[in-house]
């Protein structure tokens, strides 16, 4: 992955929190991948994707079936239960 600012890493944050599903996606693979600065957390990566997923990101859902297969069932049940209390709040 080329170089990530942390300006750019704030903005996907603030607008997938926000609801933009493009930038749902967008923050589950900088979860996904990780690099400068960015640990990988499947568990973050996997909630971002699954919320993008439901708001029509086609990618999302391969990208999600992808990085499951590194995850425990534990894993996805906690990436599965934050998407949906983030999903409940907003």
């Amino acid at each position: 992955m080329a170089s990530l600012d942390i300006e750019y890493i704030s903005t996907v944050n603030a607008k997938a929190e926000a609801g933009s599903p493009d930038e749902q996606y967008r923050a589950g693979l900088v979860f996904a991948l990780g690099g400068d600065g960015v640990p990988v957390d499947l568990v973050t990566a996997h909630k971002w994707l699954n919320l993008a997923a439901m708001n029509g990101v086609v990618e999302a859902r391969d990208t999600r079936a992808e990085i499951s297969q590194d995850m425990s069932s534990d894993e996805i049940s906690k990436a599965q239960k934050l998407a949906r209390e983030w999903y409940l709040t907003h």
